[in-house]
């Protein structure tokens, strides 16, 4: 097992990597996640789990969570983990897809369309990569025989890493409910799948090296993200201040 360390933000351990560490880590520890989820952790996320007690359950029951949003490995650095990097969702998919390591990948979320613009985005780009199912689940709440058909697919197809993509919280929340029921690693990755799909755009580089994505996030989408951005980013900034 390789050694790690945690930064604990709001409540919240937060893993103190960089992306070729974290990479090394699902590579070289996949028989022992099976059945766990890594969570990727902004933000938004880390104040909900700050309000929420049954959400920061789900955070903390991770395997990990990683720092996704840059004010968190910035937090990282400013207390006392000097070597703490970004290590966000979009950028762990491509890092992994580009390994020709024999994993086998499943992608559990979004819309058809969204998810047939991905295969074919992928398959163009990683002729080697393993894509062993892609599933759109309905929106509505999944009774007991619809969930049970859904998680026989999942172990049917010998997935080693089961992307999912519902968005936060109810990612977290589905791979919480999950854990130990899939025989793969579930990695939640909020809007990934849209991004690699070509629906949105991610934010210069630039921006992110300033933790300005919110930002750009928010000119594309701003009558969804507007209230949350401010209400969350402010939150974390007061609870942070010290």
């Amino acid at each position: 097992m390789i050694e790690k360390k945690y930064c604990e933000i709001l409540g919240t351990k937060i893993l103190v990597t960089n992306m070729a560490e974290t990479v090394d880590i699902i590579e070289k520890e996949i028989e022992e996640l099976r059945g766990k989820y890594i969570c990727v952790g902004n933000v938004h996320t880390t104040v909900m789990a700050h309000d929420d007690a049954q959400y920061h359950n789900v955070q903390n029951s991770a395997a990990f969570v990683l720092p996704d949003g840059k004010p968190l490995s910035v937090y990282s650095r400013k207390h006392g983990f000097p070597e703490a990097e970004r290590v966000t969702g979009p950028d762990l998919m491509l890092e992994l897809f580009a390994r020709e390591n024999g994993l086998t990948h499943y992608f559990y979320g979004s819309t058809p369309e969204t998810l047939a613009m991905l295969e074919e985005k992928l398959r163009a780009q990683y002729p080697h990569l393993q894509i062993v199912g892609m599933v759109s689940p309905p929106f509505k709440k999944l009774s007991e025989e619809e969930d049970a058909e859904e998680i026989r697919k999942i172990n049917e197809s010998g997935a080693d890493i089961i992307w999912v993509g519902l968005g936060a919280p109810k990612q977290e929340n589905w791979m919480y409910e999950h854990m130990d029921k899939v025989g793969g690693v579930m990695i939640g990755v909020g809007a990934g799948f849209d991004y690699h799909a070509g629906n949105i755009k991610r934010a210069p580089m630039w921006m992110q090296r300033m933790s300005l994505e919110w930002l750009y996030r928010l000119l594309q989408d701003p009558k969804r993200l507007f209230k949350r951005y401010l209400a969350t980013n402010t939150r974390y900034l007061w609870l942070t201040r010290r």
